[in-house]
């Protein structure tokens, strides 16, 4: 079960959720506790859903698991809505806590809303964009624009330009989800799944994910038009040799060079997991 729920995708939106709670402290908003805590805990239970719901409406031929028995897939789709159910509803009651106590504001609600329309269109019949070819954009947009933004909303009471800093953020969490496209590709064909890689093609996606990546950086660059000096976020260009290290690797692969997926899927995970860190540390200790 804890495979199912993804541990490195939890760790992800801890990290962004603080990266939003750090603009706001950047800004000089008053920090609450209990708001912040609870919001952690709802976005924690959000992406809990997003990564189960999806195995409940898998077709009954599909493996959830290796080497797993009928009885024991049943056994974890029960399981998988049960928990699903519970973290809903949780968020939910953590919404209401907040209403009640004053401490939800409309555009906080409204990403919370967002939150939740894009868990469920993500995962459930009619809609299930997870196997339409949307599935890695929207985890995309979900960990690195949403989660901040209800991180930042919770203490702002309203957006700020700098939350234009997660529109690049989702642009190398798009790059890593497509990464974990392609080690996962020989499966998706197997049992028809429809993710972005088997939708376009390798010829396509490769270019695409070398864009993306370079568009987050040019987009960083572009920041002192949202009035973010370049000094105040330079440590996040230390990253950049392994961004490019990333489609060196990705290109390589295209080209039938080995593969190695360990190698490259920790790139990936670094360029998104340390460029987050890094921004929040600054916005922090500012």
């Amino acid at each position: 079960m804890l495979r199912l729920i993804q541990p490195v995708h939890l760790l992800l939106v801890i990290l962004t959720y603080t990266f939003g709670a750090s603009i706001a402290d950047y800004l000089g908003e008053s920090f609450l506790p209990d708001s912040f805590w609870l919001g952690l805990v709802a976005v924690v239970f959000l992406q809990t859903s997003m990564s189960l719901l999806p195995e409940i409406f898998r077709l009954d031929v599909e493996p959830l698991l290796e080497n797993e028995t009928r009885k024991a897939r049943q056994s974890l789709r029960n399981n998988a809505l049960y928990i699903s159910v519970a973290s809903l509803g949780s968020v939910a009651l953590i919404a209401y806590i907040l209403f009640n106590t004053d401490r939800l504001p409309p555009t906080t609600f409204y990403f919370l809303l967002l939150s939740f329309i894009i868990a469920f269109v993500y995962s459930i019949p009619p809609f299930r964009l997870i196997n339409r070819g949307w599935g890695e954009f929207l985890r995309a947009v979900q960990i690195a624009y949403v989660v901040p933004s209800i991180a930042f909303t919770l203490r702002a009471d309203g957006t700020h330009r700098f939350l234009a800093l997660t529109i690049p953020l989702t642009c190398l969490a798009f790059a890593y989800f497509i990464v974990m496209n392609f080690r996962t590709f020989a499966q998706d064909e197997k049992y028809n799944r429809v993710t972005f890689l088997t939708l376009l093609g390798w010829e396509r996606v490769v270019p695409i994910h070398h864009f993306f990546v370079g568009l987050a950086y040019i987009l960083f660059l572009a920041a002192p038009a949202f009035g973010l000096s370049l000094s105040l976020i330079w440590q996040i260009f230390l990253i950049l040799p392994f961004a490019i290290f990333q489609i060196a690797q990705l290109r390589n692969i295209a080209l039938s060079a080995p593969a190695n997926w360990k190698m490259l899927t920790a790139t990936a995970l670094a360029v998104f997991g340390l460029t987050t860190y890094f921004l929040t540390l600054t916005f922090w200790i500012r």
